[in-house]
């Protein structure tokens, strides 16, 4: 029995990696491919076995489906998300919901207008490791850093494509208000090198660092709550310190990598939203005070950008 009828638009990377794996999994789901690229449909199609497949979303919207997945290039994603949202499907949306703040703001608003189900892809807030720190209490401090080797990049795209996963994140674990925003930055010419924020709460200051022209691409969370002190690697391996003990969390080596990146729990939770009307979470709303901070990030650095 078909349950959900979904379309998945935009076969790039993130979306053979992990929204087919996931979704193709399911029972009681119909999936329709929609990408340009008549080579990568017809492949991916045969590959999981699927049986409809259309090259745009006005095609898309004759399939009479019930939700779509949006993982096209971000430039791409406020048409997509605009049309579907007119024509009353219920969206997720790859973050970040577009570069344009204002194309955000217009998202936002129009899903809210058509009563639509719409959520944004933040896969870290249902990483386990990441959603287990906030178990052990309210932390005062909370460290995020996330960089690259060698990938310097223009201020908004710098901000917005890829820093607003540091931004999302710090939000979720602060567990509290945003107050006050202080921003450092290096940038040589148009090129943004690093940045260094602090996002300030009742009781708590979250600090988040990208260097995007370093010497490693590596992702590490520090939370600190009370004595404890709680180092997340690579998203996946816990250490927790307390005083002079120093024990480790790690996961069994039969967890597949998408469970451990938090791709089946954030899919599963937007289906489970589509069937049973509920406001996901993060909400639309939730998502937009993210975009809204990162917005604010990028007119500290550059005004014109």
């Amino acid at each position: 029995m078909i349950d959900l009828k979904i379309g998945i638009i935009g076969l790039g990377d993130i979306a053979k990696k992990a929204y087919l794996p996931v979704l193709s999994e399911k029972e009681g789901i119909e999936l329709v491919l929609c990408t340009r690229n008549e080579d990568t449909l017809n492949r991916l199609a045969e590959k999981y076995r699927i049986q409809e497949k259309v090259q745009t979303v006005d095609e898309l919207l004759t399939k009479d489906i019930d939700a779509a997945f949006v993982s096209s290039a971000t430039e791409a994603h406020f048409k997509m998300a605009e049309k579907l949202i007119e024509n009353g499907i219920n969206v997720y949306i790859d973050k970040p919901v577009s570069v344009s703040f204002q194309e955000t703001e217009r998202i936002v608003q129009l899903a809210k207008d058509k009563g639509v189900i719409a959520m944004v892809g933040f896969n870290r807030r249902f990483i386990p490791r990441v959603k287990e720190l906030k178990e052990h209490g309210k932390a005062s401090l909370i460290i995020m850093q996330k960089n690259r080797f060698a990938a310097p990049d223009y201020v908004r795209r710098f901000v917005v494509e890829d820093f607003i996963h540091v931004v999302d994140t710090l939000r979720f674990l602060m567990d509290t208000e945003v107050k006050d925003l202080k921003v450092e930055y290096l940038r040589k010419g148009e090129m943004l090198d690093n940045l260094v924020i602090q996002l300030i709460g009742d009781g708590c200051i979250a600090i988040g660092v990208m260097n995007r022209n370093g010497g490693v691409t590596e992702e590490i969370i520090e939370y600190m709550a009370g004595h404890d002190k709680y180092v997340v690697n690579s998203l996946v391996e816990t250490t927790h310190y307390h005083n002079k003990e120093i024990s480790f969390t790690k996961f069994g080596d039969w967890e597949p990598t998408l469970y451990k990146r938090g791709f089946y729990q954030i899919t599963d939770h937007f289906i489970d939203c589509v069937q049973n009307n509920k406001t996901p979470n993060p909400s639309i709303d939730d998502s937009y005070i993210t975009h809204e901070i990162c917005e604010r990030i990028v007119k500290s650095i550059d005004p014109e950008a």
